[in-house]
């Protein structure tokens, strides 16, 4: 990609520091803010981010030439918290203290939606990412049958289609009275998949017995437990926070429920959260949004998916974790939107550009225009289970992915076992 190229750590550092509007050279300067979950209920899902911004801080370091004209990039992150007004308070100092042309944000709606709310609202143009897309387009505001709800927001993401294709493609894979004990919560995740996801699975002749919507933080789920045990749910699906998947599966465990497929969204992506589980974590099944396996590269690092997952573990000496793929997809999309237009600093002309869009990242090309709405390209989600880690692996647990019906690019590496433990 033209104007890009990897430096050392010790110019991107200095590059970061730059000024306001310009370097000490007179080069004019691109502002990107970040906002991301690193500590509260969310915080997994920031636990690869240092790593990726020094790769996209080096792969910035020599900056952009666009229309002729040098443009230093200087990358500003903070953390949301994983709390709505916080999310809201940073996006606003990003914005209005900090003056930058174009906003990143992932993981969770707690994050992205404040965020994205208000860039919206200041006409910045902003690109965010790990939120089911319904949750995104419809919890912010945005009407079915609507093409383009936001002018300055856009999203990629998997949405409720790409989870019902996984879920009936690998509970297939084994026997089961097909009775589905749910935990959707009252949450913007939880309202999205029981408004969308449940009448899929209806039609594919799956009972759902939902107990109704909880509040986040429930304590007590004895009477859910009751409910699945007397029903026999032998399947089990949830969209819970970590902690309050930790507190329903122990308090499962205890109470004798023990489905054969134990389908967990949004927790249970990362080893660090199923490993906190012990035994119980073992079989546990879960969607792959990114794995070192897919056969994509990032085009701003030149960096392989298998490269970026290996280069993460030597760096941090932690097991990969599939936010490292769409996190460094946000900067391929963020170079390209700024490469598409003759003017990089003008806002309304980026959120155009990025409306057509077309770029290659480690989760698969993007192509906005062609996705859901004008805001949208639906990306895939895969099938999975963490299964106990082959004898001399340095991890405890390795997650395998055992149906690719939304790519079928990325290969299989087993079949869907029942839950055992």
């Amino acid at each position: 990609m033209s104007g890009l190229a990897l430096a050392s750590p010790l110019l991107a550092a200095c590059q970061i520091g730059g000024g306001d509007s310009g370097s000490g050279d007179g080069t004019a300067t691109l502002k990107i803010g970040f906002v991301s979950p690193r500590t509260g209920a969310a915080a997994g899902f920031g636990e690869p981010d240092a790593y990726v911004l020094s790769l996209a801080r080096r792969a910035f370091a020599d900056g952009l030439t666009i229309g002729g004209k040098k443009y230093q990039v200087k990358i500003i992150d903070k953390d949301g918290q994983s709390n709505p007004q916080r999310g809201s308070q940073v996006a606003s100092d990003l914005i209005n203290g900090e003056g930058i042309d174009l906003m990143l944000t992932t993981s969770t709606p707690e994050t992205v939606n404040p965020v994205s709310d208000a860039c919206e609202a200041a006409g910045v143009p902003c690109i965010s990412t790990v939120v089911p897309w319904e949750a995104w387009y419809f919890g912010r505001g945005g009407k079915p049958g609507q093409k383009q709800a936001y002018k300055y927001t856009f999203h990629f993401c998997f949405g409720v289609e790409q989870f019902h294709q996984a879920y009936i493609h690998l509970w297939s894979q084994l026997k089961t009275n097909k009775k589905v004990g749910v935990m959707w919560p009252n949450d913007s995740d939880g309202n999205a998949i029981r408004e969308s996801l449940g009448p899929l699975l209806k039609k594919d002749a799956y009972d759902i017995i939902d107990p109704g919507a909880y509040t986040d933080g429930t304590n007590d789920y004895s009477s859910q437990i009751a409910r699945f045990k007397k029903a026999h749910c032998e399947i089990f699906n949830a969209f819970p926070i970590p902690s309050d998947f930790a507190t329903f599966w122990r308090q499962a465990a205890q109470q004798g429920y023990k489905p054969k497929i134990v389908q967990v969204a949004k927790t249970g992506l990362f080893p660090s959260q199923v490993e906190a589980l012990g035994a119980l974590g073992i079989g546990i099944t879960g969607g792959a949004y990114w794995t070192p396996t897919y056969p994509y590269s990032s085009s701003l690092t030149k960096i392989s998916s298998k490269e970026l997952a290996d280069g993460y573990q030597k760096s941090s000496g932690k097991q990969w974790t599939q936010q490292l793929g769409p996190s460094l997809a946000l900067f391929d999309v963020a170079a390209a939107a700024f490469q598409a237009v003759s003017d990089p600093r003008d806002k309304k002309a980026v959120a155009k550009a990025i409306a057509g869009l077309d770029v290659q990242t480690p989760v698969g090309r993007l192509q906005w225009g062609k996705g859901p709405n004008a805001n949208v390209v639906a990306t895939p989600i895969l099938g999975g289970q963490w299964v106990q880690a082959k004898s001399g692996s340095p991890y405890k647990l390795d997650f395998v992915l055992c149906e690719n019906s939304s790519d079928p690019n990325v290969p299989v590496g087993a079949r869907l076992r029942p839950y055992t433990s």
